[in-house]
């Protein structure tokens, strides 16, 4: 495994993404088997990065994972544990609320990552930082992060959180570059802030014949090739969501591709 490392930080290039685990937007018992096993699975394979929040199933996803965690025997400082809280929790007292309310969920006494995870129009973000601060200053959160946030949002975020904000997690992959023209991914490379790219290879694109091409020389997928690609870049992590072992061992071991300049010029001018 390969690692980024930030502010005293190790985290893992390739981690775990915890959306439909235990359902979408709503919990789904039905789920909770397969949703089980596809923990296990990336467990037992090495994934020590889990990204939740408590949108994710409304919090099913976080009961999920920390049972996961539990009947695996996994110690708690083995593993870096992100979840996030909803734009409509972002006064003072909702944000307190929803990590606790997390923590519960996971049962776990903090989580080394809490990121806003959309902001929300006309929110009050030096309240919500009040909150976040506090919150670490307790022992209950390690580090901060926002997600969906440009870049003018992104600097207020910095300039309020009185520890360096490890991250902005955004979508991004090779066809899908806005945070790159908004400024976003340089900001992050010049400021020690990671980048996280959520939905790294959902896409048609990555079913494309050139691609498919490249990948099949390569030897791998176009998903592996689409995960390389973020990984080979300064301060950019990712967090793939898979149910299939194959595809979780296939997605953890793009952390091992070594992408050419040549064949990084080519990627990039696939957009």
């Amino acid at each position: 495994m390969q690692f980024e490392t930030v502010h005293g930080v190790r985290i893992p290039k390739i981690g775990f993404g915890c959306w439909r685990i235990g359902g979408e937007a709503t919990a789904d018992p039905s789920q909770d088997e397969r949703s089980l096993a596809a923990l296990r699975s990336a467990l037992s394979l090495g994934y020590t990065h889990f990204d939740t929040a408590e949108y994710y199933a409304a919090g099913h996803s976080e009961e999920l994972l920390g049972r996961a965690l539990r009947e695996a025997g996994v110690a708690r400082e083995s593993v870096f544990i992100t979840s996030k809280v909803s734009p409509n929790h972002l006064k003072y007292d909702d944000v307190l609320r929803s990590c606790e309310n997390s923590l519960r969920r996971l049962g776990m006494d903090y989580l080394d990552l809490y990121l806003i995870h959309w902001p929300e129009r006309n929110m009050n973000l030096p309240e919500t930082f009040r909150a976040l601060n506090q919150l670490v200053r307790e022992g209950r959160v390690r580090h901060l992060g926002v997600s969906n946030f440009n870049l003018n949002l992104l600097q207020q975020a910095c300039a309020l959180s009185e520890t360096p904000l490890l991250t902005n997690q955004v979508p991004y992959s090779i066809p899908d570059r806005s945070y790159v023209k908004n400024g976003v991914l340089a900001y992050c490379q010049q400021h020690d802030i990671l980048l996280t790219a959520y939905s790294p290879v959902k896409s048609r694109f990555f079913r494309g014949k050139k691609l498919a091409e490249f990948a099949r020389q390569r030897g791998v997928t176009p998903f592996q090739i689409g995960l390389a690609w973020l990984v080979h870049q300064p301060r950019v992590i990712t967090i793939p969501a898979s149910f299939d072992p194959r595809h979780q061992a296939e997605n953890l071991a793009a952390v091992t591709l070594k992408l050419s300049e040549e064949e990084m010029a080519f990627l990039n001018s696939l957009a």
